[in-house]
């Protein structure tokens, strides 16, 4: 199965030079809990976003630049297609997550059969966008609401998507 998971502000933005504009604990604490014993696929700017190796989850890292010197644990191709393969040689891995950035997405969307959302709810300025996410292509199987508080510094939805056949 692959998957994708996403945090987005109601208007699309899922980040501003190559970082998250905003601070919610439950969000990465979701994340991390996701991903953790699978591949996570990613591009280069994203990777050079986290700054490091995902701990516990095999990091492939997509970029046509081939010079480039990734650190142990992280490992590199070309394209989002060889990515899945590397990822389904991994065992356990009977879901790969597509962890962005916005062309990543793009090109996964077509594939994916499940979207981990986290929505936003606010509209910022950004530079890096989720694609327009046609709803009558999926099926909303879990929402769970929340407010704010003092370590989430906006109102979120979590939104399990899957995709209709």
């Amino acid at each position: 199965m692959i998957s994708i998971i996403v945090a987005t502000t109601n208007n699309g933005v899922i980040g501003k030079d190559n970082q998250l504009l905003w601070k919610l604990s439950a969000d990465l604490k979701q994340f991390k809990a996701l991903t953790t014993g699978h591949s996570v696929i990613m591009g280069r700017k994203t990777f050079d976003s986290i700054g490091r190796a995902l701990p516990n989850r095999t990091n492939i890292v997509i970029s046509r630049q081939k010079d480039l010197i990734f650190p142990e644990g992280v490992l590199q191709t070309n394209s989002l297609e060889k990515a899945i393969e590397i990822a389904e040689n991994y065992v356990g891995n009977e879901e790969i997550f597509i962890i962005g950035g916005g062309n990543v997405y793009e090109q996964a969307l077509k594939i994916t059969d499940k979207v981990y959302l986290t929505e936003v709810k606010t509209s910022m300025e950004g530079d890096a966008f989720f694609p327009n996410l046609d709803r009558s292509e999926w099926s909303e199987i879990s929402r769970i609401s929340h407010i704010k508080d003092d370590k989430n510094e906006y109102d979120f939805d979590f939104v399990e998507l899957i995709k209709r056949k």
